[in-house]
């Protein structure tokens, strides 16, 4: 993976009352940051939690960054992402027009990303949970504890 020491990547996720919501997202973006060591990763949020993407997206202009890979960490493009995120991005590159914004497709469109998610059901049918959220743990989260 060609990633050059003067380029970001920004998760940008929707943001939840509850602060565990971005777990999962803090974690992706330490796996992104394994496999992308040079760049710099960092989450950011449409609302409810911080950073903000503008926010986000100024430290990554603080650092010197020549190019912001912004990563729309929902599932489909229309709402939020179509109409949302361009204003921010177009108030960002107001201010920084020397640097490169390039925006990555919603997760539904990521290569591999449909397919890759039917076969993790498909085998979940077959052989049970995928992971930690097994009956008891589903149950505790209906009865809201």
């Amino acid at each position: 993976m060609k990633i050059a020491r003067d380029e970001a990547v920004v998760l940008f996720a929707h943001g939840a009352r509850d602060a565990r919501w971005a777990a999962p997202l803090a974690t992706l973006a330490e796996a992104i940051q394994a496999l992308a060591a040079r760049a710099s990763v960092r989450t950011a949020f449409l609302e409810l939690q911080t950073p903000t993407l503008l926010v986000a997206l100024e430290a990554a202009a603080s650092e010197g960054v020549q190019r912001i890979h912004v990563v729309p960490v929902f599932w489909a493009a229309a709402g939020h992402v179509e109409h949302e995120l361009p204003p921010i991005l177009a108030e960002f590159s107001g201010r920084h027009p020397r640097i490169v914004v390039r925006t990555l497709p919603v997760l539904s469109e990521l290569p591999g990303m449909l397919e890759f998610i039917a076969r993790a059901i498909a085998e979940a049918l077959t052989s049970g949970p995928i992971s930690g959220l097994g009956p008891e743990k589903a149950r505790a989260r209906e009865r809201g504890g």
